[in-house]
């Protein structure tokens, strides 16, 4: 049994460094009139990049450049940003609460509530959550999995408090955030959190055959727990979702028409860089994507250009190991490029996509799934989250064979639910 307490980790020494050489920050609105500028110095360090970018978008802050530049020791960072609706960013609550988030450590993660009052919307990731005991499951996607887990999880009385869930080249990996539903708090005692695990490695079992890959596991409350979204991202990568991605072996200028991804890497032995460039359809959080691959991969960005045009969005990385190894042999360069083509491809949706907003209750999760999984829906994507009275969420929906659903039988869901449907 796989019940996981993280080691707490004092947050004023990892933040050391921060502060004895504290990043400077200035935001600039009067450099580009359809965008605002941001620009970041700071020491250079394993993974800063990837927190910057972390700030910005789970802000829903939209990157549509972005230079980096660093000499080993400092970094420069560079991104064009607008909001959600393609508007500078000229709150001075926002903007003040972006300089705090980048220059200190210590405020990341957690979105002020005066400035969601502000920004009359909740910006915070509402799957994101450090109070309450994580799940964490991977496996073969198969239909009806999320629904028999949550199930489960309402039988042994279990509130599900925020679900996320992604599919790619037949591997779901999933997290769910799980308090007492009877004290409404964190699960503790270990008698249950091993009832709950049990339970679990059942249902997940019941839906492999022998020899497959899966997993479960569950982690306890912590301050410094990983980012939901990049924890997503790791789990399918140990998961090796990747090994069916094809990269491509033409030249940049053969991607000219194309609209699916395609990864280059090539070796620039004088200065002992691998070059990675990336052409593919531009979306939200793709940045993010990209920086969480190659940030858990142990690669280092030296240099980095990031533009979009249109619906496309070019990507070229100057990058190193993190540990100086200057090895980058074929099968190396092949293996990073399916990991960031699988990086990418994770969070497209596919799918109609169903949007819920109801009452919080117990048992809200298992009741939607079921009723998905009873009209022959298979869930390919998940998003709920719960505040106060509230639950609100995304499911994108195929039918069982991964085809278009049925628009008559998503009514019927709709009626029940009460949902707002979108197709995608």
């Amino acid at each position: 049994m796989e019940i996981v307490y993280q080691p707490y980790i004092d947050p004023e020494f990892q933040s050391l460094l921060d502060r004895i050489h504290p990043p400077r920050v200035c935001i600039d609105n009067d450099a580009f009139h359809d965008c605002t500028l941001v620009k970041v110095d700071s020491a250079n360090r394993h993974g800063i990049l990837l927190e910057m970018v972390q700030v910005l978008t789970d802000l829903d802050l939209v990157i549509s450049k972005s230079y980096v530049s660093s000499d080993g020791g400092w970094l420069m960072d560079v991104f064009h940003v607008t909001d959600h609706l393609g508007n500078k960013v000229t709150d001075e609550t926002l903007i003040l609460y972006i300089q705090q988030a980048l220059t200190d450590p210590r405020r990341r993660g957690e979105i002020p509530k005066e400035l969601q009052t502000c920004l009359t919307r909740d910006v915070k990731p509402c799957h994101v959550s450090t109070e309450h005991t994580a799940l964490e499951m991977t496996g073969r996607d198969r239909p009806g999995l999320m629904s028999e887990i949550s199930a489960a999880l309402y039988e042994l009385r279990c509130h599900v408090t925020a679900a996320v869930a992604w599919t790619h080249n037949a591997r779901v990996a999933c997290i769910i955030h799980i308090e007492d539903g009877l004290m409404r708090g964190p699960i503790m005692a270990s008698k249950k959190l091993a009832q709950v695990h049990e339970k679990l490695e059942s249902v997940v079992e019941a839906h492999h055959e022998s020899g497959e890959r899966w997993s479960v596991r569950l982690t306890a409350p912590a301050v410094g727990r990983t980012h939901t979204e990049r924890r997503l991202h790791q789990l399918m990568y140990a998961d090796r979702d990747y090994k069916q991605c094809q990269g491509s072996d033409g030249s940049c200028r053969q991607w000219n028409g194309c609209t699916n991804t395609h990864v280059t890497i090539e070796a620039c032995r004088e200065k002992g860089y691998l070059v990675v460039n990336i052409r593919c359809r531009d979306r939200t959080k793709l940045l993010f994507d990209t920086v969480c691959a190659l940030t858990d991969m142990q690669y280092v960005v030296f240099h980095a250009a990031i533009s979009s045009k249109g619906t496309m969005a070019d990507q070229e990385y100057f990058i190193r190991r993190q540990d100086g190894c200057s090895s980058n042999t074929q099968s190396e360069r092949e293996k990073l490029a399916q990991c960031l083509i699988a990086a990418i491809e994770r969070r497209e949706s596919h799918g109609l996509r169903l949007d819920i907003c109801t009452q919080n209750k117990m048992g809200l999760l298992s009741d939607v799934t079921r009723v998905f999984r009873e009209n022959g829906l298979s869930i390919t994507r998940v998003e709920i989250g719960t505040q106060g009275e509230r639950a609100t969420g995304t499911f994108h929906v195929t039918d069982a064979s991964g085809h278009e659903a049925d628009l008559r039988t998503v009514e019927l869901v709709r009626r029940d639910w009460g949902v707002c449907f979108e197709g995608i």
